[in-house]
């Protein structure tokens, strides 16, 4: 029997390239949903607020949460998340940044497999 058909999980692989136009936003924004989190303790709230006050990058993976991508999805139930942001060089007319570049590296080991 192949994964498919034994296995329930799905690893759903989401890549984003996005466009910071307002830093201070996205700082504010992040420090907000910090101090809103009840849940979050004393010393990880100050560790959180520096890390997000010095780098946007780190602002934007705290406001960004897995959850809601799939929370609205029937019959799906998020399981585990990882995510992480940084900071990149980019350029959309090079041949780097091309997406369906890991969908056919995807096909051809499955044409391989199968």
């Amino acid at each position: 029997m192949s994964t498919e058909e034994t296995s329930r999980f799905v690893r759903l692989r989401v890549e984003l390239v996005v466009e910071i136009d307002h830093e201070d936003a996205v700082t504010k924004a992040a420090l907000e949903r910090i101090a809103d989190d009840p849940e979050m303790p004393a010393d990880e709230q100050a560790h959180a607020e520096s890390a997000v006050t010095e780098d946007t990058a780190e602002a934007l993976a705290y406001l960004v949460d897995p959850f809601d991508l799939v929370s609205e999805v029937p019959g799906v139930e998020l399981v585990q998340a990882s995510w992480s942001s940084e900071r990149i060089d980019y350029d959309p007319d090079s041949p780097e940044w091309d997406l369906d570049e890991d969908d056919e590296d995807a096909e051809d080991d499955e044409e391989a497999a199968g």
